[in-house]
């Protein structure tokens, strides 16, 4: 199994110029934890998350986003995944093909996967995901 089979294909982003406060409204909206951040060019610049805004200061986005930036492709598998989002402490993963990003895996992917039944040989206890 691998990116493609698990991840979100409705990106929501967010612009780097963009308010703190109109990030928050996005993601309390969308009922998400976190986006990818993407500048003029489409292309992604950071991510931004309820633990950025909660507790890093600044009026926008770009003040207060994650600038490391660590992707998968689609064809990475969700095992890599997993142990991507463990070893660097991150919930969420966008999805590239080149410099496009086509989607993100968060942990609930991963979740939702094995509740399906469909097999992840995870070698990470998924609650220290």
């Amino acid at each position: 199994m691998t990116a493609k089979d698990i991840m979100t294909r409705e990106i929501i982003t967010v612009s780097p110029t963009m308010t703190v406060k109109k990030a928050a409204m996005i993601l309390i909206k969308n009922q998400i934890s976190g986006a990818p951040v993407a500048g003029k060019n489409g292309k992604i610049v950071g991510v931004v998350s309820e633990a950025d805004i909660v507790g890093k200061r600044g009026k926008d986005v770009k003040a207060i986003m994650s600038k490391k930036v660590i992707s998968v492709t689609e064809e990475t598998p969700v095992e890599a995944i997993a142990q991507l989002m463990t070893t660097h402490k991150i919930k969420r993963l966008p999805v590239m093909r080149g410099d496009k990003v086509v989607g993100i895996v968060s942990r609930a992917d991963i979740v939702s996967a094995i509740a399906m039944g469909k097999h992840v040989a995870i070698h990470t206890p998924v609650y220290d995901l």
